[in-house]
Formats: C-alpha cells, sequence, structure tokens
C-alpha cells in the first residue's frame, strides 16, 4: 500500500507574524520556516503505518517554490521514502492545490493520502476534503486515531459532540487533529540519509492543471488588539456596569 503525504512550508508556529507596510500580505523575508505542524502529524502516522509493516511505501509531496525542498528533506529525514515538488512561484489557492494534488494521486496509484486538517497560515481546512471529492476517496477527518484493518481505514473522528469512528473502504483520506500522535524528532544520521533520498520536480503544466487564482486579496491587517479588561470587587458592581455598558 502507498500512502502519499502532503506537506506545506510555513511561517514557524514560535514565530511572531508580521504585516507587510503595504498590507498586501505577511512578511516573511529572514523568518524561520517549517513543517506545518498538522502536516508534520500527518508524516509521523504514515511512517509509523510503514513501520508496522501495513505501508509499503511512504511519498511526500509539497506545492510551492524551491525553498519548499527544506521541508521535504525533513519529511524524509522523518521516515519517508521520497519525495515529489510540484514547482510553482504563484500563490496557490486550496481548490488549485486539490487538483495538483489529485493528480499526483492519481499518477502514484495511491491507496491512502494522509493530510493536516488545516494549515497554521491561512486555516482554510479545505484541501483534504477538496482532494478526497476530487480523487472519488472516501474521507476521514479530523482524526485522532486510525487503524488499517482488512481493507478499511478505521477512523476516531473528533466531533463537537464527542468522537466519531467510522470505518472507510479504502483508497482513503485522513485528515490528521493534533492528538492523533506525537511527532519524533529526526536524528542526525537520518538527516544525512535523507539527502540521498530521492525527489523530483514536476510543474502544473506537466499535470495539466489550470492554477489561475479565483480570489483577489484585497488586504491583510494585524487582529486588533485586545482590550484592557476591569477588575470588580463583587458581584453586585459587575452586574451594574454590565447593565450600564448595554450588555445586559
Amino acid at each position: 500500500m502507498k500512502v502519499l503525504v502532503a506537506v506545506k512550508r510555513v511561517v514557524d508556529a514560535n514565530v511572531q507574524i508580521r504585516v507587510k507596510s503595504d498590507n498586501s500580505g505577511v512578511d516573511v523575508s529572514n523568518v524561520k520556516m517549517s513543517i506545518n505542524p498538522f502536516c508534520e502529524i500527518a508524516v509521523e502516522e504514515a511512517v509509523r503505518l510503514k513501520e508496522s509493516g501495513v505501508a509499503e511505501e511512504v511519498i511526500v509531496v509539497s506545492v510551492g517554490a524551491d525553498a519548499c525542498q527544506e521541508q521535504l528533506r525533513t519529511a524524509l529525514a522523518l521516515g519517508a521514502d521520497r519525495a515529489i515538488q510540484v514547482q510553482t512561484e504563484a500563490d496557490l489557492e486550496p481548490l488549485a492545490i486539490a487538483k495538483l494534488l489529485n493528480k499526483v494521486v492519481e499518477r502514484e496509484d495511491i491507496s491512502l493520502a494522509i493530510l493536516g486538517k488545516q494549515s497554521i497560515d491561512g486555516d482554510n481546512n479545505q484541501t483534504g476534503q477538496m482532494l478526497a471529492a476530487l480523487a472519488g476517496m472516501s474521507q476521514g477527518t479530523f482524526a485522532s486515531n486510525l487503524e488499517i484493518e482488512n481493507g478499511e481505514a478505521i477512523v476516531t473522528r473528533e466531533i463537537d459532540g464527542g468522537l466519531q469512528k467510522v470505518a472507510l473502504k479504502l483508497p482513503s483520506l485522513i485528515t490528521t487533529d493534533l492528538r492523533l500522535n506525537e511527532p519524533r524528532f529526526a536524528s542526525l544520521p537520518n538527516i544525512m540519509k535523507a539527502k540521498r533520498k530521492p525527489l523530483v520536480q514536476i510543474t502544473p503544466e506537466e499535470l495539466a492543471v489550470d492554477i489561475s487564482p479565483r480570489l483577489t486579496t484585497l488586504e491583510i491587517n494585524t487582529p486588533a488588539a485586545r482590550a484592557v479588561g476591569e477588575r470588580v470587587a463583587t458581584v453586585s458592581e459587575l452586574v451594574e456596569k454590565l447593565k450600564v455598558e448595554g450588555v445586559l
């Protein structure tokens, strides 16, 4: 069974985001970049499936400029077997990314695709669902547990009311939640081995996918600062203030 994992290059989760002075986007100059945390969980889950003998090969794919090869090499160091970069300088929307990934799924004859439930930059939570629809795959989103049994993916999903367990016929697509696993750290020997693992570049044109944008970003702004709170001595004082300020 082949497992495909999509990884995205994002600003490191510990970095304080800065908006450009012209409000055209986020300033990423001289900023530490990392694998999207949810994608890292997806890589870990795929590698565990291979280590348990369920999966034969783990393929990681990223869509973006050559800089994303750093994150692909990191995923290879974590245990993936080979990498594919869909090379483009364009800032792609979720649908375009899903279409590109769908072509890779078709080329590689993928049985299981694992994606992070969302990226920490756009927070769209769309690509996985779109890919499942395009590829005709059953899907289990927000997965906190995954087991492969008798040609089915048994997925425990995190939902508003608690947990939901579903059985999905393969091929399937899974999107990862935080509680699915704890990603490992890449060891130095594995980092050195990752440099020799295959990494193939392809283009959207080779995949015959139109990546033209359908949305226009007008402006990006920093969220407004939270107002300073005020302490009150008693409950009655709190109620009085809420009445005066029109909340009650």
